[in-house]
């Protein structure tokens, strides 16, 4: 008996959530549920590759420092401009986003890097890895997008995509090899 009150209590705390949260909008429900957890997902990514990217920036050295550091720096501000778009689409369509630092640290897939020191070559490959799975992470809710007839926030996802494509190349093109020269 006590599970089925604790049960009800639950749906009725869904419910009332849903009152006084739930934007209207024409998408269906499952949609909204999917595709607000998708990009939950995707924003906690976000915050730990924005905190990543500036935890690589405040800690770069060598003698390609300031070309790494600025180029962390921009990365870094534009990672962190997705931040409140992507959850307030997420609030938009009528779905929840994150609520706390705990929150990223259970749902983010980009492995945190705490060392006393990292080589700038590392710091630089680590972040173009992190960037090219943020990208799969954002194509995998866009497709909930195109299943959900969500095409506001495909648009968005297709521009952040773009964003992280274009930050991992810069990296890949900054950790290759110099052929034939004494770098």
């Amino acid at each position: 008996m006590m599970v089925n009150r604790k049960a009800a209590e639950k749906e009725a705390g869904r419910a009332h959530v849903q009152t006084y949260l739930g934007t209207p909008t024409d998408l269906k429900h499952e949609a909204v549920r999917e595709i607000a957890a998708g990009l939950k997902v995707a924003l906690a990514d976000v915050f730990a590759l924005y905190i990543k990217t500036k935890n690589f920036h405040w800690h770069m050295s060598g003698r390609h420092f300031r070309d790494y550091h600025l180029l962390l720096d921009e990365q870094g501000e534009q990672i962190f401009a997705m931040t409140d778009p992507m959850a307030e689409r997420a609030r938009k369509i009528g779905g929840n986003t994150l609520h706390s630092v705990g929150e990223i640290a259970r749902l983010t897939a980009v492995a945190d890097n705490d060392a006393e020191y990292v080589t700038p070559e590392d710091m630089l490959a680590e972040l173009r890895e992190d960037n090219l799975a943020l990208t799969a992470r954002l194509r995998a809710v866009h497709a909930l997008c195109d299943e959900g007839n969500d095409v506001a926030t495909a648009s968005l996802l297709e521009n952040w995509i773009d964003e992280t494509e274009r930050r991992t190349w810069f990296l890949f093109e900054a950790t290759r090899p110099a052929f034939g020269r004494n770098d």
